[in-house]
């Protein structure tokens, strides 16, 4: 039976990387319009700053479908902004097939984003120390490891793309829309084969892989909530200082 700590471990840190991510994307946003006083130049030079996130993010949903033999059309990782204001930096144009391929294809960028922030953060950067010490409750041996992460080859390149994947692989609501419907169909057959008397098979076959999934993916999502803390007071004090220097302020 897949334990109840890890799945809300995993809703925890999702609620807080989908908070931090929104705060940086617009307060990211709004320095660059504070430098350039003009929305086209601040929104390009920030779709570029985001570039790496972007390419994996649509490339993921490419690939996906190319693998699931759904046909797919232009495809872009240039800012433009949708009918109803939002900015969009990227698409993939895909034909409409089931939703259990469409789920997948919106699902990608998740996944392939949280496998290059698991294997990254914890292979080249030793993040997962920390997160051990931290699970462990142990905050000074997590704190006394900060030195190593920042003292890895290249840990300052490392981190600035997990910084742009991790802020940029969140499913978009067209990524998410057959999300339910998959979900539904997943639970109903599921819910047929435990009638049928498959409950104890099906559980002794799920709940083991099912248990490593949502830790693992907790882990690499930590990994990117890790690097947003990070950031978080870094861009907060560039906007303070922006604002005191042009007299400008920028209203969200």
């Amino acid at each position: 039976m897949l334990t109840v700590f890890p799945i809300l471990a995993l809703v925890v840190i999702l609620v807080l990387l989908v908070l931090s991510e929104r705060w940086i994307n617009r307060h990211l946003q709004g320095i660059w319009l504070l430098i350039f006083r003009d929305p086209d130049v601040a929104m390009i030079t920030y779709s570029l700053t985001m570039l790496p996130g972007v390419l994996l993010h649509e490339a993921s949903h490419w690939v996906s479908a190319t693998v699931l033999g759904v046909r797919t059309g232009r495809f872009s990782v240039f800012p433009e902004r949708t009918a109803d204001g939002h900015l969009r930096l990227g698409f993939v144009e895909t034909e409409r097939t089931d939703v259990v391929r469409e789920a997948l294809i919106g699902a990608a960028p998740l996944l392939a984003g949280a496998t290059i922030l698991g294997g990254v953060g914890t292979q080249l950067l030793g993040l997962g120390a920390i997160g051990a010490a931290l699970a462990q409750g142990d905050l000074a041996d997590a704190l006394a490891t900060l030195p190593a992460v920042f003292g890895a080859p290249d840990a300052w390149l490392w981190l600035y793309l997990l910084f742009a994947i991790g802020n940029a692989m969140l499913p978009s609501r067209s990524d998410q829309r057959a999300w339910l419907p998959a979900l539904g169909l997943v639970i109903v057959l599921l819910g047929i084969l435990t009638w049928a008397g498959f409950g104890g098979l099906l559980s002794d076959w799920l709940a083991a892989p099912a248990l490593a999934a949502t830790v693992a993916l907790a882990g690499a999502l930590s990994v990117a909530l890790f690097i947003n803390a990070l950031a978080l007071p870094l861009i907060w004090l560039l906007e303070v200082l922006l604002v005191r220097l042009t007299g400008l302020k920028v209203d969200y």
